[in-house]
C-alpha cells in the first residue's frame, strides 16, 4: 500500500511540474507574440508581417465610444499601420516608443486572456485586454481587444 501511495505521489508530482513547465511555456510564448505582433508591429512601426502572424485573421478590435461598440478588423489597422509607417519610415524616436508592461496572463486549456499597459514617454495611455487561442498548427494567436483609454 505504501508503494503505491508513493507511487501515485510521484505520478502526481511529475504531472504537476510538466503543466507548470507548459505553463510557463506558453506564458512566454504570448508575451514574445504580444511585443513583436502587437507593440512592436502595430504600436511602433515594426515589422507588419510578425503583425499578419500573430493575429488571427477575424480579429476585431472593439471600441466603445458614446454607449456603442464599434469593430475594427484587423486587416483594417494593419492597413492604418502600413499608412503611418509610409509617411514616416524612419524609426520611430526613443520617446515616440510603445512600451508594455504585463499585468497578467491568464491560461486555461487553449484559451487565454492577457492584460497588459501601453505607456508611451513613461505615461500610462491603455489599459489592454487581449484574447488568445492557441492553434495546434499555428500556436498563439490574438482573437479579439478590448481596451480603456487612461484620461489625459
Amino acid at each position: 500500500m505504501k508503494k503505491i501511495t508513493f507511487l501515485l505521489l510521484a505520478v502526481s508530482m511529475c504531472a504537476f511540474a510538466t503543466a507548470q513547465d507548459t505553463d510557463k511555456n506558453d506564458k512566454e510564448a504570448i508575451k514574445k507574440l504580444i511585443l513583436t505582433a502587437y507593440v512592436d508591429g502595430l504600436q511602433n512601426n515594426g515589422d507588419l508581417n510578425a503583425t499578419r502572424n500573430g493575429f488571427y485573421p477575424g480579429f476585431d478590435l472593439l471600441i466603445y465610444k458614446d454607449v456603442m461598440v464599434d469593430k475594427l478588423p484587423i486587416y483594417n489597422w494593419i492597413t492604418y499601420a502600413e499608412m503611418r509607417k509610409e509617411k514616416n519610415p524612419a524609426a520611430l524616436a526613443e520617446e515616440e516608443l510603445t512600451s508594455c508592461e504585463f499585468e497578467f496572463i491568464d491560461i486555461t486549456g487553449v484559451a487565454a486572456v492577457a492584460k497588459i499597459h501601453l505607456s508611451k514617454g513613461g505615461k500610462k495611455i491603455y489599459t489592454d485586454y487581449l484574447s488568445l487561442y492557441n492553434f495546434t498548427n499555428d500556436g498563439w494567436k490574438i482573437v479579439g481587444k478590448i481596451y480603456y483609454k487612461i484620461p489625459e
